[in-house]
């Protein structure tokens, strides 16, 4: 009855068009009301317990951070260090663009900064050298996608207070998934290429240019040196690290770059605080509606009745892939994380699956979700900076998405991928 109505209810308003949070919110009034699992006072302290979290302070605070580098010329310079090292291979535009996509991600923590940054930069000038232009947007939104996966990343924040796992243990285990990301698109890219026949670049730098290029690029560089290391090495914690990222990055910006001026830091401020306002808020109410399942029991009834089907570890994590691609489709990754972790992290702890582990193969997922129609956030944003027509991009991104879903396998069924850093750095797991 409990699980009928609480579900029921939230998928009617999710129909019709409520949005997530609220029907969240009204979904557990409604059970609270009609079945009585908890009074309405227990469901609002868990709420306010909920946000009460030293980790969820980095969600804003990076999203502050990737917005000011964004804009402060961090791009532009990262952009030009790459075209050193991979301008001249076949389809070296598109390397470049995947290789500056890997470094930002280290420092703006979601897919459509990185798409916004790098695709604003580089999409008109693949197109200009002659590189398709339905080609060169789903090649940035795909690369985009590493955003959440590469740390830091406020999707594994959001993860991490979620399952109560660590949030520096999440963000090791994303290294070598995200490098693997990289690797994957960098080499459907050749081949295309060579395919299509786009050349590298012939443009020739002296000696004196190189140096220059570097020496600009230095503060650039030092910023995930900065971030990551310090949280590695236990200086800060990465939420001490996401107000070290703010700091840097306005020093960069307004005083370094000067491409930012101290006239918009409020207004970053308040973009910022808009973006993680909507996420923050189902945080809240999310806490509640967990409370609600935590006490009916509903996630074990879920596990159990999954494993009374099959109790094949490989037959399970495939399932829980194909959900997860489809949730990803249509629903929001941070709300998709809050929602389904309760439901989820269960089943896969009784297989066995470290719940660090699980935090990847989830957030992997769901950002496969970002380039997938007909949510596809990443390609609505490469859509907006490059005018290109939403249909023509939801045909170019397939091959893409084909190649994403070959590395989430693997990052499924080979754990090490992900755990390696963490047992290299003795973390806890």
């Amino acid at each position: 009855m409990v699980t009928m109505t609480l579900f029921g209810s939230f998928i009617l308003f999710l129909m019709i068009s409520v949005p997530i949070g609220i029907s969240l919110g009204m979904a557990s009034v409604v059970t609270i009301l009609t079945a009585k699992p908890i009074s309405i006072e227990s469901f609002t302290q868990t709420m306010i317990q909920g946000l009460n979290s030293f980790p969820l302070m980095a969600v804003p605070l990076f999203t502050f951070a990737g917005d000011i580098m964004g804009r402060g010329g961090i791009s532009k310079r990262l952009l030009q260090v790459t075209g050193l090292l991979f301008g001249r291979f076949k389809g070296g535009l598109g390397l470049v663009s995947i290789a500056a996509c890997l470094f930002f991600a280290a420092i703006s923590g979601t897919g459509s900064a990185t798409v916004a940054a790098i695709g604003l930069l580089m999409i008109p000038e693949m197109v200009r050298k002659g590189y398709g232009k339905t080609f060169s947007g789903a090649l940035i939104a795909s690369a985009g996608t590493v955003g959440v996966i590469i740390p830091p990343s406020v999707c594994m924040v959001i993860y991490a207070v979620a399952a109560g796992v660590s949030v520096t243990g999440m963000f090791m285990a994303g290294v070598g998934p995200g490098l693997l990301i990289g690797i994957g698109l960098s080499l459907y890219t050749l081949i295309y290429s060579i395919k299509k026949g786009y050349e590298g670049s012939r443009e020739k730098h002296s000696f004196k240019d190189i140096i220059l290029i570097l020496v600009e690029a230095v503060p650039a560089l030092l910023v995930p040196v900065f971030v990551l290391g310090g949280i590695y090495g236990g200086v800060f914690t990465p939420t001490e690290a996401a107000a070290v990222a703010c700091i840097y990055g306005i020093i960069v910006s307004v005083f370094v770059y000067k491409e930012v001026k101290i006239s918009d830091l409020l207004s970053i401020g308040y973009n910022a605080a808009l973006l993680c306002a909507a996420v923050l808020v189902i945080i809240g109410i999310s806490a509640g509606f967990g409370r609600i399942l935590t006490i009916t029991n509903i996630p074990v009834m879920i596990a159990n009745s999954i494993l009374e089907i099959t109790s094949n570890k490989i037959v399970i994590l495939i399932f829980i892939n194909i959900l997860l691609l489809i949730v990803g489709t249509f629903m929001e990754t941070n709300a998709s994380i809050i929602i389904l972790v309760p439901i989820l992290l269960p089943v896969v702890t009784a297989l066995g699956v470290n719940p660090i582990h699980f935090g990847v193969i989830m957030v992997l997922n769901l950002a496969i979700g970002f380039v997938t129609p007909p949510l596809g956030c990443n390609l609505f944003m490469a859509c907006q900076i490059s005018d290109i027509k939403f249909d023509d991009i939801a045909k170019a991104i397939l091959p893409w998405i084909a190649v994403m879903i070959v590395v989430l396998l693997v990052v499924t069924y080979v754990p090490n991928i992900s755990l390696w850093l963490p047992k290299l750095l003795n973390m806890r797991i």
